[in-house]
């Protein structure tokens, strides 16, 4: 699903969603999967630095992980003081969704920011759609 201000990439994934949302709420194994932000490093306080496969530029993101609702915030941007809440991640237990125990669901979703252009946009938009599989096979194949 894609629109103008919102985009959304999911899948089913053969782990437990607990599995799931620990490695999605990994801030230092996020940078495995993440294109926009690479080789993941801990930049202080909860705040985490990667760099963009796409510009080579330093990318931040903070998370904000909600254990209960199984659901992470990521806060982007190109400086510390520059965050945006613009990406999350939804976990879902297969169960509760009709699908069989030990699997999950998983839901990428995206705002456009305030000043992203249009190639921008697009580029975060396919990037999710990317990912989404990055996630899965590294968490079937017990990365």
């Amino acid at each position: 699903m894609s629109g103008d201000l919102f985009h959304a990439a999911s899948i089913e994934v053969a782990v437990p969603a607990e599995t799931a949302f620990a490695y999605l709420s990994d801030g230092l194994r996020q940078g495995e999967w993440t294109l926009g932000s690479w080789n993941r490093e801990l930049a202080g306080d909860g705040l985490f630095r990667g760099t963009s496969l796409f510009s080579g530029a330093d990318t931040f993101v903070r998370i904000t992980a909600h254990p209960e609702q199984l659901l992470v915030d990521y806060e982007v941007g190109s400086a510390p003081d520059r965050l945006l809440r613009v990406n999350s991640a939804r976990i879902v237990p297969g169960p509760a969704v009709g699908r069989p125990g030990g699997t999950c669901l998983i839901a990428l979703t995206k705002w456009r920011g305030p000043s992203e252009d249009d190639v921008g946009w697009q580029r975060g938009c396919s990037a999710f759609d990317t990912e989404i599989h990055m996630i899965k096979g590294r968490l079937e194949l017990g990365f």
